[in-house]
């Protein structure tokens, strides 16, 4: 079973309790899978908070490590993604997971990011 990192996880009692909950909700997320950002509310108990979800993900200090790119909008569609090469990167990188079953590191997101 995958864990967060212990640094992270230290670094992670210096945000918001929320983000700190959407975060790990978010990385149970399986490899090649999607939540929209309602279901990622729902899981941490505050079902009407899609927006607040968003905020946190725009936050992230940690993707992929805290894969906010497995979060999409409520039609199933990439929404945005703060991280360097945007929607068409967390497309890749789900691509990516979807084919191999595997989480898409930094690895993966240097390669990918080297083919724009």
């Amino acid at each position: 079973m995958k864990k967060i990192p212990r640094h992270i996880l230290d670094e992670m009692k210096k945000y918001p309790p929320f983000y700190v909950k959407v975060w790990k909700a978010c990385f149970e997320i399986p490899a090649g899978q999607t939540l929209t950002y309602g279901e990622l509310a729902a899981k941490t108990g505050s079902p009407k908070a899609a927006r607040a979800v968003g905020g946190a993900m725009r936050n992230n200090p940690w993707p992929p490590v805290i894969p906010c790119h497995r979060v999409v909008g409520s039609n199933g569609k990439m929404c945005g993604y703060s991280a360097k090469g945007g929607t068409k990167l967390k497309e890749e990188m789900l691509r990516y997971e979807k084919e191999t079953g595997k989480d898409a590191d930094n690895k993966v997101v240097s390669t990918a990011a080297k083919k724009r």
